[in-house]
């Protein structure tokens, strides 16, 4: 199955190499290219891509915008481009409704791997990665307050969604809690559709902010 890709990104040169590398690997197709976020919500409407590959900082409507837009209404996940630098803007997104993110320097088939792993409904990135860069962010959030959705998980879902936040892989979180990695994917699957998340990701961000996690 072909994977349809909107690529949103203020420079030209860039948007040119991210459409070689893509076009190349086989099974993506870039259907648009976008110069700012107001450009990309719209492109989504039109084309319904699987992915849209999301710069942070442009002009007009900028990606964690443009990504809240395109979250609340469409079917397509968003990736977003960044460097480390900007994580502040990287953790918007993500509460935005991001699935993930990659930095701008990845390598080539890092990238046709993320975003092949965000079409399958899956986090971009390992857990461990997106800990690494919550953890960097978390400091300057605002205070975590209790979620009642919490509630609504059982207490394995609770013990399969701490350690997911953590930054555990299934199969890490299956010997911690001596479950296959069959049972701990499908705890996963059930955690999201409780609590009305998109992807590990998501419910990473639900951990820090409902305060499950500390800070």
């Amino acid at each position: 199955m072909t994977i349809r890709v909107v690529i949103a990104d203020d420079q030209t040169l860039v948007r040119t190499g991210l459409r070689m590398i893509l076009d190349n690997s086989g099974d993506i197709d870039v259907v648009g290219e976008a110069r700012d976020g107001a450009e990309a919500v719209r492109m989504v409407a039109d084309l319904d891509p699987d992915v849209v590959l999301m710069d942070i900082r442009m002009p007009e409507m900028d990606g964690v915008e443009a990504t809240t837009a395109i979250a609340a209404a469409h079917r397509a996940r968003v990736l977003v481009l960044t460097t480390f630098d900007l994580d502040e803007y990287v953790y918007a997104a993500l509460q935005a409704g991001a699935s993930g993110f990659l930095l701008k320097d990845a390598l080539a088939p890092d990238l046709i791997s993320g975003v092949r792993v965000v079409a399958s409904g899956e986090a971009t990135l390992a857990p461990t990665v997106t800990r690494r860069l919550l953890d960097r962010v978390v400091t300057g959030l605002p205070a975590p307050s209790p979620d009642a959705r919490l509630a609504l998980l059982t207490g394995r879902e609770h013990e399969v969604l701490e350690q997911l936040a953590r930054g555990l892989s299934n199969a890490e979180i299956a010997g911690l809690l001596y479950l296959s990695q069959g049972t701990v994917k499908t705890h996963v699957g059930r955690i999201l559709t409780k609590l009305g998340l998109r992807d590990r990701v998501q419910a990473v961000v639900f951990a820090y902010e409902s305060g499950m996690i500390s800070r």
